[in-house]
């Protein structure tokens, strides 16, 4: 207008309860302020307030970066509707049933803040009271002591300054909790660099991103979930990997170490270890490492950081499942050194004699045995604390491929001349083909009947 012209206007925006506070002229009472502001944040909306002043000669307007003016007129209060996103609900429920607590550190206004939450499932009115939720000043005025006592139960700090979350973070740190953060402004790059995971935003600012260990391309809270989906999986996955190469490895050792105390020559020959090393090393490795993520992860809970990677059920069973393939091949082992045995038949009418020579067909035996009841063993490592049977393939390509090579390479070697020789063996009868896959196939049986029993 005329009457401002070649003259400064100061104006102010910012929380409308501070702004409100600086104003000398205003046309509405704070009561009415509140009401409106109340109403606005019961609906998720965050404000804005807003005020000028018109400055004269000599007036004051900020100083040390603090406002000093002193004749401010309020103008009114702007509402912005900020809506969650649909996929946000379900994704904080997703992490909360996967045992991770989440909380909001918002600047926003505790109504604002408390509805979003409300909204998104974090917040529920007829369970949560105010000691679940605090304010930024409130927050800085406990003491540490305080603050630990409290810090698990807090769901949502409200007006939270930039330094309110680096705090929260460590002290959650000191509770032994795995702290991960997400933020996308410069303030709160402290917070991202001091958590175990800092969580950046795509469009968020460089700062954020150089502080951050991940940035979500996507913006998305629901990556976050599938993040912990495919972390979970894959720690499975190396699991079941080391269970199916440690129970190999108990069989083998175990077996060659008594063949030699047993006076015979290696049960195994320097070949045919090569084989079961490439079976279990390489093969085992690209089958278990490609297993699709598995959603049920996500309904365990979060494990101990320092918690063994071999675990008590594995233990178990590669102490007894790698015990009872070792006693089963030993007293093969034993049988062929003190009968002749042409084909698997014979065992049926058994005559043990003096210590005599093994055989080549009888070492062949042995190792075929060796291999398909591994063969079939690595179902089971792959089904290992699924709760699904262990003949689920779907999404399962690469483990059928690498079965198919392990089952085509041991039939070749076995029966083609020219690998017979490299690897010291002979063509086994048809009969033994179907006896020794048959009754190998019992290791992946008797896993599917228990797990049937136990499902029940």
């Amino acid at each position: 207008s005329v009457a401002l012209k070649g003259k400064k206007v100061l104006y102010v925006k910012g929380a409308p309860e501070i702004v409100f506070g600086l104003c000398k002229e205003t046309s509405v009472s704070k009561e009415n302020v509140d009401k409106q502001l109340t109403e606005y944040q019961n609906r998720a909306m965050r404000t804005l307030g807003f005020a000028y002043q018109v400055l004269n000669d000599g007036d004051k307007a900020i100083e040390d970066n603090k406002i000093v003016a002193d004749k401010l007129c309020f103008i009114g209060v702007a509402a912005i509707a900020d809506p969650v996103r649909l996929d946000v609900p379900s994704a904080v429920k997703e992490c909360v049933d996967a045992g991770i607590s989440v909380k909001i550190v918002t600047g926003d206004t505790p109504g604002t803040a408390k509805e979003i939450a409300r909204q998104i499932g974090l917040w529920d009115n007829t369970k949560d009271t105010e000691r679940n939720i605090i304010t930024g000043p409130e927050f800085a005025a406990l003491s540490d002591t305080e603050l630990q006592e409290r810090i698990l139960d807090l769901k949502i700090i409200s007006r939270a300054r930039p330094m309110d979350k680096k705090r929260l973070v460590e002290t959650l740190q000191k509770k032994n909790q795995v702290v991960a953060v997400t933020g996308d402004g410069t303030n709160d790059a402290p917070a991202l660099r001091a958590a175990h995971v800092g969580l950046s935003m795509g469009d968020g600012t460089s700062v954020a991103k150089e502080a951050s260990d991940i940035t979500i391309i996507d913006n998305s809270f629901s990556s976050i979930g599938k993040a912990v989906m495919w972390g979970r999986s894959l720690y499975q996955n190396i699991q079941r990997f080391l269970l199916f190469q440690l129970t190999v490895n108990v069989t083998a050792c175990f077996l060659v170490l008594c063949g030699a105390f047993m006076g015979t020559e290696s049960p195994l020959t320097v070949t045919q270890m090569l084989w079961i090393n490439l079976i279990m090393d390489t093969f085992a490795a690209m089958a278990l490492a490609s297993l699709p993520p598995s959603e049920s992860v996500m309904k365990d809970k979060p494990r101990d950081r320092k918690a063994f990677i071999l675990n008590k059920p594995m233990l178990r069973e590669i102490i007894g499942v790698g015990g009872f393939f070792f006693l089963m091949l030993l007293g093969m082992l034993y049988i062929f050194q003190h009968a002749e045995v042409n084909q698997l038949i014979d065992l049926l009418h058994l005559q043990l004699g003096a210590k005599g020579h093994v055989s080549t067909y009888e070492l062949t035996l042995l190792f075929t045995t060796f291999v398909m009841t591994h063969f079939f063993y690595l179902f089971n490592a792959r089904a290992f604390e699924t709760g699904r049977s262990a003949l689920h393939f779907k999404g399962c390509n690469g483990l059928l491929t690498i079965v198919a090579i392990i089952l085509v390479g041991q039939i070749a070697m076995v029966e083609l001349p020219g690998l017979q020789q490299f690897f010291n063996v002979e063509g086994l009868k048809l009969i033994d083909w179907v006896i020794i896959i048959i009754g190998s196939s019992f290791v992946l049986w008797v896993r599917e009947i228990w797990h049937l029993l136990t499902k029940k």
